[in-house]
């Protein structure tokens, strides 16, 4: 699975992340109380789906220069 869950604070509701351990471009997605992190293709699209303001599919579509 490429969505990996960050951990939220249920007391504050706050989410802390480490910005070096990241050597790669990626996307923090926040939807319905949840948060989460994905890193984006080195080739291709990422295209983030949407339903009633509500996150619902992240889908990849890769390719490779030839």
């Amino acid at each position: 699975m490429r969505l990996k869950n960050i951990e939220i604070n249920p007391q504050t509701g706050k989410m802390e992340i480490d910005t070096t351990k990241y050597d790669k471009p990626v996307v923090i997605l926040i939807s319905g109380g949840k948060a989460r992190e994905t890193f984006l293709p080195d080739h291709g699209e990422t295209k983030l789906v949407t339903h009633q303001g509500q996150l619902k599919r992240v889908r990849f579509d890769e390719g490779e220069d030839f």
